[in-house]
C-alpha cells in the first residue's frame, strides 16, 4: 500500500504548492528531489544555499534548478527580524553574540523560517545528525501546548496493510504519562494518513496476565489516554498477538475495544520500538517511512544519512501533509 499511501498524500497535496525548506541545497540527492517536487503543485521547495554555486552541482547531473526558490542565509533580507525573533524566543538563553553564531547553522536558520511563518515545515537530516536537525526545532518550534515531548513514529506499509508504530526514534525511556502522550500523538498521526487509529499499548503482558514494574507502567498509560482522549478505541498492557490476531484477543481480552484489530502500536521503550520497527521491515517485508516527529508545533522531519532521493521526496509529501493539520 505504499504507493497508495503516496497517491493518497499527493490527491490531498494537489494544487497547495506548501513550502518546506531544505537546509541541506548542496546535496545532491536533496537537489534531485527538490527539481522533483518543483515540477509538482503539492510543494513548493525552498533550497537554503548559494543559487550559483548549486548550480555547479545541478550542471554535471542535468538537474535544472532555475525555477527553484533559494534562499542565501548569509545575506537574508529579513536577517534582523530573525535575529530579534530568535533571541526572544529564547529568552535570555542566547546572547546576540551566540545567536548571530547559531543562525550560521543552516538547520537553525531553516527551523527559523518555520517559526516566522515564511515556509510550513522543514526537512534536513540527509547530511546532518538527528541531533542537529531535532535540537533547532525543540528550542524554537518547541511542543504544542500540553505537550512535553516530541516522539518518532514510522508508517508501515505493506500491500493493503498501514500501520503506525511509535517511539522508536527519540525517547530512550518513558514514564506512563509520557506513552499516553505518545499514544494520542500517534493517533493523530494515523489520521492525517488516512488510518482510523486503534491503539494497542504494547507489553509482555495482557491485561494484568503478569503483574511488574513495567507492565503496570504500560496499563497506568492506557488509563490516562482513555482519560484524557475517550473517544480513541485503545487498549493496553497487550501483547503483541492480542494486538494483531482476532481469536487472540478474544481469549485474552474478550471486552476490549481493541479486537485483533489494532494499527497503531505504542512500545513500551525505545529499545523496543526500535527493535519492534527493524523486524517488521527487515524479516516482515514492510517498508518503513519516517521517522516522522510528533508533539511539535510545526512539522520538522529528519531524514536517514543513508536516504535516496526518492526518500526526500516522500518525507517532504508527508512534511506538507503534516502542516495541513497543524
Amino acid at each position: 500500500m505504499t504507493n497508495n499511501l503516496f497517491v493518497e498524500l499527493q490527491e490531498k497535496l494537489e494544487g497547495k504548492k506548501v513550502r518546506i525548506v531544505f537546509p541541506e541545497a548542496y546535496d545532491e540527492r536533496v537537489l534531485e528531489a527538490a527539481v522533483k517536487l518543483s515540477a509538482t503543485s503539492y510543494v513548493k521547495p525552498v533550497l537554503i544555499g548559494k543559487k550559483g554555486e548549486v548550480e555547479k552541482i545541478a550542471q554535471p547531473l542535468s538537474l535544472d534548478v532555475s525555477g527553484i526558490e533559494f534562499i542565501d542565509h548569509e545575506n537574508y533580507e529579513k536577517y534582523d527580524e530573525m535575529l530579534a525573533k530568535f533571541i526572544e524566543r529564547r529568552a535570555g538563553k542566547v546572547t546576540e553574540e551566540k545567536a548571530r553564531a547559531l543562525l550560521k547553522d543552516v538547520n537553525y536558520f531553516g527551523t527559523m523560517l518555520v517559526y516566522m511563518g515564511e515556509v510550513a515545515g522543514l526537512v534536513s537530516g540527509a547530511i546532518h545528525s538527528t541531533g542537529d536537525t531535532v535540537r533547532p526545532a525543540l528550542q524554537i518550534i518547541k511542543t504544542k501546548p500540553g505537550t512535553k515531548r516530541t516522539s518518532g513514529a514510522f508508517i508501515m506499509s505493506k500491500d493493503d496493510k498501514r500501520y503506525i508504530f511509535a517511539d522508536c526514534a527519540i525517547n530512550p525511556t518513558l514514564d506512563s504519562e509520557g506513552l499516553a502522550e505518545i499514544a494520542i500523538e500517534s493517533a493523530k498521526t494515523a489520521k492525517s494518513f488516512n488510518v482510523d487509529p486503534k491503539v494497542a499499548m504494547l507489553s509482555f503482558s495482557t491485561l494484568g496476565s503478569a503483574v511488574t514494574e513495567d507492565t503496570t507502567k504500560v496499563a497506568e498509560a492506557t488509563k490516562l489516554v482513555k482519560e484524557n482522549a475517550p473517544e480513541l478505541a485503545v487498549e493496553g498492557e497487550l501483547q503483541f498477538d492480542a494486538a494483531v490476531v482476532p481469536s487472540v484477543a478474544k481469549l485474552k481480552a474478550p471486552n476490549s475495544k481493541v479486537q485483533g484489530d489494532a494499527n497503531v502500536f505504542v512500545f513500551p521503550s525505545l529499545e523496543a520500538g526500535n527493535i519492534g520497527y527493524k523486524i517488521a521491515q527487515r524479516l516482515g517485508g514492510f517498508e518503513a517511512v519516517g521517522p516522522i516527529l510528533q508533539g511539535l508545533n510545526a512539522p520538522v522531519n529528519d531524514l536517514s544519512r543513508g536516504c535516496n532521493a526518492e526518500d526526500v521526496y516522500k518525507l517532504a509529501l508527508i512534511t506538507a501533509t503534516q502542516s495541513l493539520s497543524e
